[in-house]
């Protein structure tokens, strides 16, 4: 126990951590409505909650570190730059990768290369909460046949929507907030029992893993119809020492000019 959870004694809801960092109840929830977020359609959590990179500084603003959680959510995101779900299937779910080992790294005191290897396996468990919820909105899901044959929208959109989110709360919030909250302890302890040795090959490991996700990405950006935008913003930033803003305006530009142009082809035709 730290001289901070000796001085306040609130030891009983708090977790302390390498003489220090404390991880409380609350932001143990927290960390699993993050998730949540990261999973559910509310305010597009799909595009927005459920990358690393947004997990990872959300989770650092609760536990007080916000550089240190975008900094890991940033470097787990590169390892999931050509991550897509295809068909209904997932192959690993980046928004558990990055909220729960952002989490645990930071609880812990650990470097973004252990991290990195964290989030692997993290984001394979994902999978099962995700078969989970398909496997649940399949059951309910004939629930929507009354209100569709009666034209009822509202009564199809609880369906789909609502009634879904119970348990989806249920199967992210809970699972992951008791991963925050005792979970440091156990990889502490797994760390301390590994040695330095293995933690320094783990923190090599990690330090690839961002490379198979750039390899995943070039391997879309190499595609004959995207190669040209690609290497058109390489040569505004290289030589003509464009910034990462000016890039963006010209690249909404330039994709409102494609738009524009597909559409009035589709209309000719």
């Amino acid at each position: 126990m730290c001289r901070w959870c000796q001085r306040t004694r609130k030891w009983k809801s708090t977790k302390c951590y390498r003489g220090g960092r404390t991880m409380t109840v609350l932001q143990a929830i927290l960390i699993g409505v993050v998730y949540y977020l990261g999973s559910a359609p509310w305010a597009i959590g799909y595009l927005t909650v459920c990358k690393p990179l947004v997990a990872g500084t959300l989770v650092g603003c609760i536990l007080g570190a916000p550089a240190e959680g975008a900094i890991m959510g940033a470097t787990i995101q590169l390892i999931y730059l050509g991550w897509m779900s295809v068909g209904g299937s997932q192959p690993s779910d980046p928004a558990l990768a990055g909220t729960l080992a952002t989490a645990l790294a930071i609880a812990s005191h650990l470097d973004t290369g252990v991290a990195l290897t964290l989030s692997v396996p993290l984001g394979m468990l994902g999978t099962f909460v995700w078969v989970g919820r398909n496997t649940f909105n399949v059951v309910i899901s004939h629930m929507a046949d009354k209100p569709t044959r009666e034209a009822n929208t509202r009564g199809i959109w609880r369906v789909n929507v609502l009634y879904p989110q119970p348990v989806l709360l249920l199967m992210t919030v809970l699972p992951v907030a008791l991963a925050a909250y005792f979970g440091p302890e156990f990889v502490q302890s797994a760390l301390d029992f590994l040695g330095t040795r293995v933690l320094g090959i783990l923190t090599l490991i990690g330090g690839v893993l961002p490379a198979v996700g750039i390899a995943l990405n070039l391997k879309v950006i190499m595609k004959k119809s995207v190669a040209p935008y690609f290497f058109m913003g390489f040569f505004l930033v290289s030589y003509l020492g464009m910034t990462m803003m000016g890039v963006a305006a010209f690249a909404i530009a330039a994709a409102a000019l494609y738009l524009f142009n597909d559409m009035q082809k589709a209309e000719v035709a």
